[in-house]
């Protein structure tokens, strides 16, 4: 098993060799991926992986505290062109002064990047909270996409649905090492192996000046609001946005996932009566991480 460990110098693009031997395969040289960027209507930084030299045929959008490098495995296995969005807040996007990275408020800076960096991407992939944004940004652009895949979330997610999620988001801020910072990923991961996880942090988290550790991406909680709102406002919204919507769809479930639950699919399935579901056996939440190739798969067939 790879130990991947905090260097001097970090450098996002060289792990990719790890990925391909964790899952087997191929990697005779480096694939094209390079960082881009574009400004939402603030001003604000909204930053991406671009792969592949043509014209992106998919646009990928990772879930809360998480950034654009989960979706590596799965872009390396798909091979073909795509861009992999940092949320608002997340990755090497700037952050919000007022915290607020909902669905909506997210929709509107991606759509930036996809305008910029893959206007012509026919396929929207979202996972968890990058799906919640990746319906509101098919409804600002009901023609854009040919196909809309949902990655383990419905708009029928809740605190109880995702508790250890959560729970892992609202733990600690900074840590004294990058080892403990990895030991609390595994602890909320069982699903996934440790050298996926070690990538995962690298990219996720960085150094501070004291020596510390810090989480990349921002908080809502920062926001410090006297009521917390649920885990994401207007999901009632969502539901009937997404049974408005005409552009084909996909849910892809991860087995042991708690947080789609099957009333959430069989209101889906009652919105949206020509839903293709497809449940990875062996995955969690992250089907993207735990389950990438099948996810690839699944990908791969919406492009054909």
């Amino acid at each position: 098993m790879g130990r991947s460990a905090p260097g001097d110098h970090y450098d996002e693009f060289a792990l990719f060799h790890e990925n391909a031997t964790e899952f087997g395969l191929p990697f005779a040289a480096p694939p094209s991926v390079a960082r881009v960027a574009s400004a939402d209507a603030a001003g604000r930084r909204v930053s991406a992986l671009r792969w592949g030299v043509g014209a992106p045929e998919l646009v990928l959008l990772h879930g809360g505290a998480q950034n654009a490098h989960t979706w590596d495995t799965v872009a390396l296995a798909l091979d073909r062109p795509l861009l992999a969005v940092d949320l608002p807040g997340h990755g090497h996007s700037d952050h919000r002064d007022d915290h607020a990275y909902w669905p909506a408020e997210n929709a509107l800076a991606v759509e930036s990047a996809v305008r910029e960096h893959a206007s012509g991407a026919h396929v929207l992939v979202g996972m968890s909270l990058g799906g919640l944004t990746a319906i509101a940004l098919a409804v600002r652009n009901p023609e854009r996409f040919d196909h809309l895949v949902l990655v383990d979330v419905t708009p029928g997610v809740d605190d109880e649905k995702a508790s250890s999620i959560v729970q892992f988001i609202d733990g600690p801020e900074t840590f004294a090492s990058f080892e403990e910072i990895v030991e609390r990923t595994i602890a909320f991961n069982p699903t996934r192996s440790e050298s996926s996880l070690r990538r995962g942090v690298l990219h996720n988290a960085r150094p501070r000046s004291d020596g510390r550790w810090e989480w990349r991406y921002d908080l809502p909680r920062r926001a410090h609001t006297d009521e917390r709102p649920g885990i994401v406002p207007g999901l009632a919204e969502l539901w009937e946005q997404l049974g408005a919507l005409t552009v084909p769809l996909t849910l892809v479930r991860g087995a042991l996932s708690p947080v789609v639950s099957d009333d959430d699919v069989a209101e889906l399935r009652s919105r949206r009566p020509d839903v293709e579901v497809t449940v990875v056996d062996g995955a969690g939440h992250s089907v993207q991480g735990d389950r990438p190739l099948e996810l690839a798969a699944v990908l791969s067939a919406r492009l054909s």
